[in-house]
């Protein structure tokens, strides 16, 4: 074969092989889809004139899917995207008919199948909005929608304004996301869809204004000012400055007064979240000195330096009552920050008796134990999430998020609570095995009986402590027998330290501490939630045993039923009941709830 042949023979086989590649690639995909779209315009005729009162009237227009007509029998053939076992869309492909100028009635087929589709107009027009698509209105605030610019569409041009069809569901008077929906359809009747996003916003410094109205402070007994913070409950005192002071809605642990700000540094504020501790403003905090002619004052002329918190004064108390009473005198008795002199300061509560009748406030020497309710002032600016400040629906700040079905115990957050064995338990920590140090919201009890405990009545050994190893003893009871009266399957046994005080219980001030391993103990009086909770589902005794204890004159803590610590030596016949603290195992999860006192999480294992 000479080289002239052989020259020809290699451009015929490459005109072929052209050839067949054109026709596999494009000619024969081509020439199928354009089959299957004969195929479902003929079956879209049949199926208009099978149905004829479906048949549109005036300009409109009637659509059938490719989905519909298959499962109406109009098609039996599958359309497949050539070269492949993958369907070609049944949902957004569609046959359309409406009536033409002529008066006749003109069939329109869009299939789509990969990346081959028909050449009809498929898309709706295209509306420009005028403004923002998103925009941010303080609560309250007029919203003017600054409507369209124009709307056009690639087959029908330039398109009226008002045929658009506009829906709104804006409320400026409650916080929210509402959405703004602009609607278009062309001649046939392809529709375009687009929102403008409303986010309605309440700052918080502008609620307790308007709740105030402008006093910018709250007073009476229950006004609407319940905040939930770090995954606990506080109120809302009020503004300083721009920024808002807000209070726990209950004693956290009982502290002697010269004890409070160590606690509030080294052990409170790190058990609040993260995301809880960037809202915080640091703040100087009214702390001056008072004698019982000055109480009723209203100003402050001392502050102490800028801490991230404190609790609370003589002075915001003063301020927050009224005729039907003051949120901000507790059941309990509790520090405020004004000392009366160096041994004493002020205690504050919702009444007084004895002789100390009528008062709001008494004094107590500071070496004495009392409730403490810790204060914080976080940025005005923050904006409420949820909620309308009522107890049943406290404002909400974002900082904090429920637990969800499956998530461990162990990645939740002190305050939150948990129902286990028929009662309630709030979470005080999680601990570095990934045990969850839990504390009873209640103390124990059978059939609605109180359980209460003897204390030793061994006192001729005048250095008794907590010891759970010695029978008789508070701490043997707890772990041993307590167990009858609540369950312990998902508890599991953890190393304690005893806390022993040379005489006095003051924080941070052991001489010395003892560990034991229990399944069971008493709450330590320093630690979260520790104190006597306002909190709970059953009446009668609320006192309970503590873990604290000193060397002499038999120094046991206890609670008593109106939440004041004893500061006295214990008796030989005194008896008080038991909250218990537990380690929960660190596989424990969530099943369901929200860690709320309302809806608390159920766990599994």
């Amino acid at each position: 074969m000479n080289k002239k042949v052989k020259k020809y023979l290699k451009i015929l086989i490459t005109i072929i092989i052209v050839g067949l590649f054109i026709w596999f690639i494009i000619l024969s995909p081509w020439l199928k889809f354009k089959n299957y779209e004969k195929q479902m315009k003929e079956a879209g005729k049949r199926y208009f004139e099978i149905n004829h009162s479906e048949l549109p009237t005036g300009n409109r227009v009637k659509t059938i899917t490719l989905q519909d007509l298959y499962y109406k029998s109009y098609i039996k053939e599958d359309f497949y995207i050539p070269y492949t076992k993958n369907a070609c869309s049944i949902k957004d492909s569609w046959v359309k008919v409406k009536k033409e100028a002529n008066g006749e009635y003109g069939y329109y087929v869009y299939l789509k199948c990969g990346v081959i589709s028909s050449k009809i107009d498929h898309e709706g027009p295209t509306i420009t909005l005028n403004g923002k698509k998103e925009i941010t209105l303080n609560k309250g605030e007029n919203y003017q929608d600054e409507g369209i610019k124009s709307v056009r569409d690639q087959t029908d041009g330039e398109m009226k304004i008002s045929d658009v069809t506009i829906k709104s569901n804006v409320n400026t008077s409650e916080v929210g996301i509402y959405k703004v929906t602009y609607t278009a359809l062309d001649s046939l009747n392809n529709k375009t869809q687009i929102t403008r996003t409303i986010k309605v916003v309440q700052p918080l410094k502008n609620a307790v204004k308007e709740q105030t109205q402008q006093a910018d402070y709250y007073v009476g007994s229950n006004p609407n000012n319940y905040i939930y913070f770090s995954g606990m409950l506080f109120r809302i005192v009020g503004l300083d400055g721009d920024d808002v002071k807000i209070i726990a809605d209950e004693d956290i642990a009982n502290v002697n007064y010269e004890g409070i700000e160590k606690w509030l540094d080294d052990y409170y504020y790190n058990h609040l979240t993260e995301k809880a501790k960037k809202l915080i403003v640091k703040n100087k905090y009214c702390n001056m000195d008072l004698t019982d002619t000055t109480l009723d004052t209203t100003e402050c002329t001392t502050y102490t330096k800028e801490r991230n918190l404190y609790i609370i004064s003589a002075e915001d108390i003063n301020k927050a009552s009224a005729n039907d009473g003051n949120y901000l005198k507790p059941t309990t008795m509790s520090w405020i920050a004004n000392k009366k002199d160096k041994d004493n300061a002020y205690l504050t509560r919702d009444r007084f008796y004895d002789d100390a009748y009528g008062k709001n406030f008494i004094t107590e020497n500071i070496e004495n134990n009392y409730g403490v309710r810790p204060v914080i002032t976080i940025k005005g600016d923050t904006l409420i999430k949820t909620g309308d400040g009522t107890e049943d629906n406290p404002y909400t700040l974002g900082e904090f998020t429920y637990g969800k079905a499956n998530d461990l115990i162990n990645t939740r957050y002190s305050g939150e609570y948990i129902n286990y064995s028929g009662m309630l338990w709030r979470i005080i920590e999680t601990e570095s095995d990934g045990t969850t140090k839990i504390i009873s919201n209640e103390t124990l009890s059978d059939d609605y009986d109180k359980i209460t405990v003897l204390s030793d009545d061994n006192y001729d050994d005048n250095t008794k402590q907590y010891n759970p190893k010695e029978k008789g003893n508070v701490g043997y009871y707890i772990n041993n027998n307590a167990g009858e009266y609540v369950e312990t399957k998902y508890f599991v046994n953890h190393t304690i330290e005893v806390p022993i005080y040379s005489s006095k219980i003051k924080y941070k001030e052991e001489t010395t501490t003892k560990k034991y391993k229990v399944k069971l103990s008493a709450p330590n009086m320093y630690e979260m939630f520790s104190a006597y909770t306002t909190h709970t589902t059953h009446m009668g005794l609320k006192s309970h045993w503590l873990i604290n204890s000193g060397k002499k004159d038999n120094r046991i803590g206890a609670m008593t039923d109106i939440g004041v610590i004893v500061n006295e030596p214990i008796g030989e016949y005194d008896k008080y009941g038991i909250r218990v603290v537990a380690y929960l195992n660190k596989n424990i999860s969530i099943s369901n709830g929200k860690g709320t006192e309302e809806k608390p999480y159920i766990i599994a294992k």
